[in-house]
């Protein structure tokens, strides 16, 4: 991960990742980061980047943006469940929830197609944790992959695999897909934490 680093997504990082998300158009198929947010249909290109644009600007959108230079090269989107309330297996992920979900969740990421495999992911999950301590920490969840013994194009592997997540600490809370998994880190609140 040497030479990166990262940013959260706010109004003044904004331009950085709109050029990196329409130099994909738009990102899994003109998704505008907006598929873990609360459902939005009938939207064309520039409706979907005006609606994540208006959630960045409400401070409703948060990311870790990871930087190469002054280049935006991916990210990794989280939030509270109230701001991603959308999941990929969603009926089987609350047919074996008890009690809450934690109060923050790792959706996706999101990786440059000319960077893939370059350790951004890992640097992304790095910074969604940090600003994640600074927001005043918890229990943080996510839904990875598990990629062992398959081969995986990257451009599937949108919640980051299982080997990734284990690595930076987090362990297994339960199976909900063929090959996905919840897995939960409890993160500490940094010393001078945001409210």
């Amino acid at each position: 991960m040497a030479g990166y680093s990262t940013q959260p997504l706010t109004v003044d990082t904004w331009p950085a990742f709109a050029a990196l998300v329409d130099a994909h158009n738009g990102v899994f198929g003109g998704c505008w980061c907006l598929g873990f947010h609360a459902k939005v249909v009938g939207l064309d290109y520039g409706q979907r980047r005006d609606a994540k644009q208006a959630l960045v600007a409400a401070g409703r959108a948060h990311a870790a943006l990871v930087y190469d230079g002054e280049a935006c090269v991916g990210w990794c989107q989280f939030g509270p469940p109230a701001e991603l309330p959308e999941i990929k297996n969603k009926k089987n992920y609350a047919a074996t929830q008890t009690g809450e979900p934690p109060p923050w969740r790792l959706t996706c990421f999101f990786v440059d197609r000319h960077r893939r495999r370059q350790g951004v992911a890992a640097a992304a999950l790095q910074g969604a944790l940090q600003q994640i301590a600074r927001l005043g920490g918890g229990v943080v969840e996510a839904y990875p992959e598990n990629t062992a013994g398959k081969l995986v194009s990257p451009t599937f592997l949108h919640a980051g695999t299982l080997a990734m997540f284990e690595k930076a600490g987090f362990r297994i809370d339960r199976q909900i897909g063929k090959n996905k998994w919840v897995v939960r880190k409890t993160v500490r609140a940094a010393s001078g934490r945001s409210p």
